[in-house]
């Protein structure tokens, strides 16, 4: 089983910036890509960014420009810096693990990012 535990979140203004921390553990081996999704109230949880071991990383056009993923392969963790925050950026954040072609069914709790206009 893996444990996902995610930090950083709170309230910002728009324009704001937030860092974002995920640490993974357990039964972790075989780790082919991090990655960090979002769901916002009412909608389905989305893929926002998630970056391979070899560090190449894949955005979704709506955060493009302004967040930026990275890792820490010796600690497990992922990171997600999100600048240029608009309100539409509002959601709980959830790390996740790419592994054996497949991102992962175990979930963190997640951190609260809400942006305020």
């Amino acid at each position: 089983q893996v444990q996902l535990v995610e930090s950083g979140g709170g309230l910002v203004q728009a324009g704001g910036s937030l860092r974002l921390s995920c640490a993974a553990s357990g039964s972790i081996s075989s780790i082919n890509a991090m990655g960090w999704y979002r769901q916002a109230p009412g909608k389905q949880r989305e893929l926002v960014t998630f970056i391979t071991s070899g560090g190449s990383t894949t955005y979704a056009d709506f955060v493009k420009g302004r967040f930026t993923i990275s890792r820490d392969n010796a600690k497990n963790t992922v990171y997600l810096q999100m600048n240029s925050l608009k309100p539409e950026d509002t959601a709980v954040y959830y790390c996740n693990l790419f592994r054996n072609a497949a991102w992962g069914t175990d979930w963190g709790q997640g951190t609260q990012v809400t942006v305020s206009s």
